[in-house]
């Protein structure tokens, strides 16, 4: 049920985005021009991959494998923890890149109050990188959770699953994000 209330949350911005960019054509253009169009992919690919290393963590967490058994570097023996680890790493890095293209884009004159584009453009992304950042809060408490726990059971790996859900959620989100705000012209 949460999912689906995101999902409308989502869909009310797609539809305000779709809005305001009909009627103020001529300005999205200029301003669309000002994206880093490579830089913005290398940030969703870094996304994106991280929703595969959640998944190798929810093998993990449904093995009951809280932590790997062999040594750091043998990656076929890690547990859930570390793969939500670099999940995390992978989802900071996201939000920090993230953080420093608005910061390229406020220097270039686009912010949230400077048009309808700007409005748009940190709205979406803004409540997206918020949702990533709620992610990332999840993926430490599952993480602590795991090491608080005196038996890594179903309980754990359920939690884990279910916040697989909402990051794989959140990726599929960016993914269209990513598609109508930098390809769509």
């Amino acid at each position: 049920m949460w999912l689906s209330s995101e999902l409308m949350f989502f869909a009310g911005l797609f539809a305000m985005y779709f809005t305001l960019r009909a009627t103020s054509g001529e300005m999205w253009a200029i301003e669309t021009e000002k994206l880093n169009v490579p830089f913005a992919l290398a940030n969703t690919i870094v996304l994106v991959s991280s929703s595969f290393t959640c998944q190798y963590g929810v093998f993990a967490a449904e093995r009951l494998q809280a932590r790997r058994t062999g040594g750091l570097l043998n990656v076929a023996r890690w547990g859930m923890v570390e793969w939500f680890l670099l999940t995390f790493f992978l989802g900071a890095i996201f939000v920090s890149v993230q953080a420093y293209e608005y910061a390229i884009l406020v220097s270039e004159g686009v912010s949230l109050s400077s048009n309808a584009y700007g409005s748009a453009f940190y709205i979406t992304t803004g409540f997206h990188g918020l949702h990533v950042t709620g992610g990332l809060i999840a993926f430490l408490l599952i993480i602590g959770r795991a090491y608080v726990a005196k038996k890594f059971g179903h309980f754990e790996a359920t939690s884990a699953i279910v916040t697989s859900y909402y990051w794989h959620f959140v990726d599929v989100v960016w993914i269209a994000l990513f598609i109508i705000i930098y390809f769509l012209k």
